[in-house]
């Protein structure tokens, strides 16, 4: 099939790439033309495990194409995929401007029947929106049906769930655009990965809802450590507990010091003005969101209760808001290095991938290309990010380059047994 992907952020890219993979003839449209040179030749612009390698691949098949001229990304085109940012705006609801802007680029320059594909995150009756903007635009009246089709993939993970993924949600009300979709997932959807077919605005919300459900399970278990560190309980144990219950499972139960990324803290806040729009209760997710902005401080807040934050060394470990991306979009660490400066504390930072991204992003922080150098005469560290470089690290080398063996750990990577016996003071979430 002919496929046209507008945005090539991280849900462009991998899902252009994908299609391009499964044999389809790919463009990749975006504005920003510097950006569209430097895919064209074969820099990826973002980090994402097991990408590269199909990326160039299919760009030197010519299967994979950039471009930024929008008349050929239309008309060279049978499906339109739309995966630009949908950030927060003054009122925390969805930002629109950019998926409106590509509906007015699709009925200006529409030369046939096009399936149009809402892949962005998009607020309950952006179909009907998208729709309203690609007919106001439209020189002559050419057929189209406008999908919702949206995205589960995980940053660091991004390339297995596109090609294995749980579920594919369609929703639409024409049966030709199904037949289209479903024809082209079905080589990605398996006997217990089912295709899945709703009504379009079925379709938006569960991609919300989603989120959502994740954030609130986060924001679940970091309430509980509260508790257990009061009580001297142990939430890894806890969470066991309560993961071992077939109904609950174990995943989105670790404590720690909040969720970050793209999706997450927008999609939470954007939900909750939804819900506030057609006067429904938005309580819940609410404190889901509060319970976050207040873990993402826990961190400063534990450390200035060991040592005097002021004129002090800090050394942070792991930027990006998640292992195995180099996004720093609402990361964690983004708060603590701001809160630390604000203390008057200078900041070492370490992080595997995202220290490029960091730097464009945050000003007076010193970037180290070793966790031990980072560390070195530092009064404390925070471990903000759970990369697996990490966790096997030799302890005994981190106490003696610490000036003071005072170690925050955010994600609770580290056994506080052992660390106490090898002579740290030593602070995790809820244990």
């Amino acid at each position: 099939m002919k496929l046209t992907v507008v945005g090539t952020g991280y849900v462009g890219i991998v899902t252009g790439t994908g299609f391009a993979n499964r044999g389809n003839d790919v463009i990749c449209f975006d504005i920003d033309r510097e950006k569209i040179d430097r895919l064209s030749r074969g820099e990826l612009t973002i980090y994402e495990p097991g990408l590269e390698e199909i990326y160039l691949r299919n760009l030197k098949g010519k299967r994979l194409k950039f471009l930024s001229d929008p008349v050929k990304a239309v008309q060279e085109s049978d499906i339109i995929f739309i995966c630009v940012g949908t950030p927060s705006n003054e009122v925390c609801a969805a930002d629109l401007s950019q998926v409106e802007s590509v509906a007015e680029l699709i009925g200006k320059y529409m030369n046939s029947y096009k399936v149009v594909v809402n892949k962005s995150t998009v607020p309950v009756g952006s179909a009907d929106f998208v729709a309203k903007k690609i007919k106001e635009n439209q020189s002559r009246n050419i057929d189209f049906d406008v999908v919702s089709n949206p995205e589960f993939l995980r940053e660091g993970a991004a390339v297995k769930d596109f090609e294995n993924p749980d579920r594919i949600v369609i929703g639409t009300e024409s049966k030709k655009a199904e037949e289209i979709l479903a024809s082209l997932y079905r080589s990605v959807a398996r006997a217990d990965k089912p295709i899945m077919i709703t009504g379009v605005k079925s379709a938006e919300i569960i991609k919300y809802a989603s989120n959502a459900m994740l954030a609130t399970r986060i924001s679940f278990v970091n309430q509980l450590a509260y508790l257990c560190e009061k009580t001297g309980a142990n939430i890894k144990e806890v969470s066991r507990g309560i993961g071992l219950d077939s109904r609950v499972g174990s995943r989105f139960l670790q404590a720690g010091i909040g969720y970050g990324g793209s999706c997450f803290p927008k999609d939470v806040k954007a939900l909750i003005a939804t819900l506030k729009k057609y006067e429904c209760e938005s309580d819940l997710f609410e404190a889901v969101d509060r319970i976050n902005d207040n873990q993402k401080t826990l961190a400063v807040d534990k450390l200035s209760s060991l040592i005097t934050i002021e004129n002090s060394k800090v050394a942070i470990w792991g930027i990006s808001f998640k292992p195995k991306t180099d996004d720093i979009r609402e990361a964690p660490s983004l708060t603590i290095i701001s809160d630390l400066k604000k203390m008057g504390a200078v900041i070492n930072a370490f992080d595997p991938i995202s220290m490029e991204n960091a730097k464009m992003q945050t000003e007076g922080v010193n970037f180290f290309e070793s966790p031990y150098e980072a560390i070195k005469d530092c009064d404390a560290l925070i471990v903000v990010t759970e990369w697996d470089e990490f966790r096997n690290l030799d302890m005994r080398a981190v106490k003696v380059l610490l000036k003071n063996p005072v170690v925050i750990d955010g994600r609770n990577i580290y056994d506080p047994e052992e660390m106490k016996a090898l002579g740290f003071t030593y602070s995790g979430i809820g244990v």
